[in-house]
This record gives C-alpha cells, structure tokens and sequence, in this order.
C-alpha cells in the first residue's frame, strides 16, 4: 500500500515522471512536461537502475554513466524545448520501492507513468502496472498517446456503491479549479432500491461538494444492466473526456468484483484517455485536509 505521510508533509510544485527511455515512457514524459509547464512547476525525471537495466547496459557494453548521459540530454532538451525546470535522478534498486522512496523524498505531488495499452507499462514495469500505481504515496496519472492539449477540462469522476468516489472529491475540486474543469459524474444505478438510495444519496453530496465551490459539473446515470466500466468509458469517449478520475483500491473486498480488472479496464482503455489513480490511503484523516497542487 501507500506509504503514509503525516499532516506536517509539505509539497514541492514536483511531476515526478519514471523513465526507461522507451517510446511508452517518452510519452509519459512529454505530458508530463506540458502539465509542468502548465502549473508552473519542475519535473523530475527518474530512471530506476535494476537488473533489466544492468542486462541492457552489459548487453550495449557500457556502464551506469550511460544512463546519467541520456538522462542529461532529456533534461538538455525538455528545459530549452519548453522552458521548463528539468531534474534528473538515476537509482539502483526495484521499481516498486524506489519510485515511492524517491516520490516521498523529493516530495512530489504527482507522478506520470505511460502505458501502452493493455500490455502495461512497458520494459521496466512489464505486467506490474497496478502495482507500481498502488505503491505510490502520491496520485498516478496514466497516460498512453493521448496528448495533453490544454489541461483536463473534461474529467469523468464514476460513483458506484463499490468505489469511495466521495474520497476523490478533494482531488477533483482541486484539478477542476486549476484547469476550469467540468466534472461529469458518471452514476451506476443498482438493482437493489436500499443500495440504488444509498448511492443517491452519495451524488447529492458530491454534488453539494462541487456546488460549494462553484465547480462546473452534471450526473449521468448508467443502464441498469450491462457492464458498469464499459459504459463508463464508452460515456467518457463520446464525450471527449481529458480525464478520468478513479480511486484504486486492489484489495476491496466484494463479492464478484475484481478491483484489478477494473482498473485495467480503465487505466488501458482504447480511447486512450489519461487515468488519475488516487489510493486510497491518500486520503484518510491525516491527510485530506493536506493535499495540495500548488
């Protein structure tokens, strides 16, 4: 799980961005340039030198300064290509420790990873895409192709009984103020009348939440049958969403469903729209009145 932060945590204006110089991770990269660029804050890129990285480099017959070479000319270019503010890490260890040690130490608010579909995060995160977003102490934006045009002005925010939408509240609040966003909250509707008034219930205080603020948002309902993650993103498409908001949480505990098959679903989605994952540990009582973009 996520590792915790007390209440005195405070934020570097940092995107952390994990490399493997692949074009999945490049990707991953030039968005998260554009976001820096965009909030005014610095990117750090991280390369994370493990063994698959020491079989390469043994296999291309150079040593770790090859690594700290290609990282310099991303820096070079990033900071001349679009005035951005470019640090650099390269680290021995394991992707799903270092990434969080180093998102703790430099005090990141949010890391971009790239994927490719549904083969994951290439090279260096292989199938342990899931893992490595529940790992971090910070929210994961995953982004695949998709460009990041002038910010995420359409975001799609799910509300179903089996997902603590209302934990995602602040973040939402917090990316629809600084990108003039509209959020489109997008309602299962159960079978169950107890649970289908329950959930009601939840988007009526959601939505008091964003009234409160006086953030741009509407309610969609899904059909009652069919598959909820399928409409969702079918919704999100058909209404050009930038991004979609989900909360992750690997270890729910409910009878027939599968919290990693629906962050698959999402966070691999066709239409290629960037998925914010927000653990859930993000959020508890030490740290929701804490989270900060800038």
């Amino acid at each position: 799980m996520a590792t915790k932060q007390s209440k005195e945590t405070k934020y570097n204006n940092i995107i952390l961005i994990p490399t493997d110089f692949s074009e999945v991770c490049g990707n991953a990269v030039i968005h998260g340039i554009h976001l820096a660029r965009f909030l005014k804050f610095k990117a750090v890129i991280l390369h994370v030198i493990n063994n698959e990285t020491k079989a390469a480099l043994k296999k291309k017959n150079v040593g770790n300064d090859y690594v700290e070479k290609r990282l310099k000319e991303y820096k070079s270019y990033y900071e001349k290509k679009y005035e951005v503010e470019v640090d650099t890490i390269a680290e021995e260890g394991s992707i799903f420790t270092t990434i969080t040690e180093v998102a703790v130490r430099i005090k990141a608010n949010i890391m971009i990873l790239g994927t490719h579909g549904k083969k994951g995060l290439q090279h260096v995160f292989g199938s342990y895409a899931l893992r490595v977003v529940s790992e971090s102490p910070v929210p994961v934006i995953v982004v695949q192709k998709k460009s990041f045009k002038q910010g995420y002005e359409n975001i799609v925010l799910p509300v179903s009984n089996d997902l603590e939408a209302r934990q995602a509240v602040q973040w939402a609040k917090l990316i629809a103020t600084l990108f003039k966003s509209k959020i489109n909250m997008f309602q299962a509707v159960e079978a169950d009348q107890g649970l289908n008034s329950r959930l009601k219930i939840i988007t009526r205080q959601i939505s008091d939440a964003f009234n409160e603020e006086n953030i741009n948002h509407d309610v969609t309902y899904a059909e009652p049958k069919g598959d909820y993650a399928k409409q969702l993103l079918s919704y999100a498409a058909a209404n050009h969403a930038d991004m979609i908001m989900i909360m992750t949480r690997p270890n729910i505990d409910v009878p027939g469903f599968s919290m990693s098959a629906w962050d698959e679903k999402l966070m691999f989605n066709e239409a290629q729209i960037p998925v914010m994952c927000i653990n859930p540990i993000e959020l508890g009582y030490y740290y929701y009145e804490w989270i900060q973009l800038a």
